[in-house]
């Protein structure tokens, strides 16, 4: 019986690598001009950084982490996210001390066991950004400025700001009162997971993509007319510098995100080729996080965003990519016996700093043709008997179709 993927990955396959790498580096770029640097995490954790920073009551914490036991009953989990990690590690490698203010950006893998849909795998790819240490409204909307640098420069349009603000621990107080009390008189109308976050945490009721919920939603109290004059004025800084950058948004008073840790701003951007999950990049403030792992108070600002559904926006966007890299050199042996001598020679191109490559069964000077142009050659090297008398190949130039006889001796020289 032929073994399958497991349900909800995919393989990237060469055909699609290029892809990749053309996000990577141009996040990469982005990044590095805006004052990020890379940290890599590792692909689990301990299960307890996950319930404490994502928060116990969370769809992904109850129902979408992969856990296991290690040999000794530790509970681990295959991280379903990349911020806790991010803490984890400035945390217990004392990041602080080497800056007031650490500017960090991942890339990694990341695991939910979900429903797999459009744009949405249990093994999927996410890229992110922390700002750690700073609690000025500027930090947040330099989070929001970067993400849309690199959609920009990916060459997406028609996207959209969604921002909100969810408030910190002293104005939540108040507002999960009200809010508990009107979900509790239409809790015979609620979905049955919402009816459980009713008790344990009702702002997660707001986050329900349940149709018969998301009508209920709409008639729930807003956080933004019960904040503190703190996060208020957090707030109003956000919007205008936002607008000091010409960047559009719209208020969503229903965005909460699906993680506890957010405080203050929350903001999507989302994509209309995306159906109903359009969202591709999320993120806001976590000032509470850092304690709740066990620091010393800090505050934070960050977002992730899918790489897989950057890669459909873009496809169905008809987003031009950069071409598939080519080979500058391909080998061509007019007899068999030369192969050994032909695999030397492409040796040495390759020791010079050129890609090079050869055919290695035995295939027709046809095929060794059309196999070169498979790889995009630039120039093709083809030892002939005639020539190879001479100490001598051919070097064609597949662009231009012309050719020359060239002295095995220059042959480097040449095509530098």
């Amino acid at each position: 019986m032929e073994i399958k993927i497991p349900k909800g990955t995919q393989d990237i396959l060469p055909v699609d690598i290029q892809k990749w790498y053309y996000i990577e580096e141009v996040i990469r770029k982005t990044l590095n001009r805006y004052g990020y640097h890379e940290i890599r995490t590792p692909m689990f954790e301990h299960t307890e950084l996950f319930v404490r920073g994502i928060g116990e009551s969370t769809d992904i914490v109850n129902k979408e982490m992969f856990t296991f036991p290690d040999r000794k009953g530790r509970s681990l989990t295959l991280r379903p996210e990349g911020t806790a990690s991010v803490m984890r590690a400035y945390l217990e490698n004392r990041m602080q001390r080497s800056s007031k203010v650490m500017k960090l950006f991942y890339f990694g893998p990341m695991f939910r066991c979900e429903k797999p849909q459009a744009g949405r795998f249990r093994q999927f790819n996410q890229f992110g950004i922390e700002l750690i240490g700073s609690p000025s409204p500027l930090a947040d909307v330099e989070i929001i400025a970067a993400a849309l640098e690199i959609y920009k420069t990916l060459g997406l349009k028609k996207l959209q700001v969604l921002i909100n603000s969810v408030g910190c621990k002293k104005c939540r107080e108040d507002y999960i009162i009200k809010l508990k009390s009107f979900l509790t008189s239409k809790k015979d109308e609620l979905c049955a997971d919402c009816k459980n976050r009713v008790e344990k945490n009702p702002m997660r009721v707001l986050d329900c993509k349940n149709i018969k919920c998301q009508r209920i939603i709409k008639e729930a109290p807003k956080i933004n007319d019960n904040l503190c004059n703190e996060c208020n004025e957090h707030f109003e800084k956000v919007k205008g510098y936002l607008n000091d950058l010409k960047i559009r948004y719209k208020i969503d008073e229903t965005l909460v995100r699906g993680l506890d840790y957010y405080t203050k701003t929350a903001f999507e951007i989302i994509s209309g080729e995306l159906g109903a999950q359009n969202a591709i990049a999320g993120g806001g403030r976590y000032d509470d996080l850092i304690e709740e792992l066990g620091g010393k108070a800090t505050p934070g600002v960050g977002f992730a965003a899918g790489i897989e559904r950057t890669i459909i926006s873009m496809d169905k966007q008809n987003v031009k990519w950069p071409g598939v890299d080519s080979l500058e050199v391909f080998a061509i042996v007019m007899d068999e016996k030369n192969s050994s001598l032909a695999f030397q020679l492409l040796q040495k191109i390759r020791k010079a700093g050129f890609s090079a490559d050869m055919d290695f069964v035995g295939k027709s000077i046809k095929s060794q043709m059309r196999a070169a142009n498979k790889y995009n050659a630039k120039y093709t090297v083809i030892l002939g008997e005639e020539e190879l008398s001479r100490k001598c190949v051919i070097l064609r130039n597949m662009g231009t179709k012309e050719q020359k006889e060239v002295n095995m001796e220059y042959l480097i020289d040449e095509l530098s």
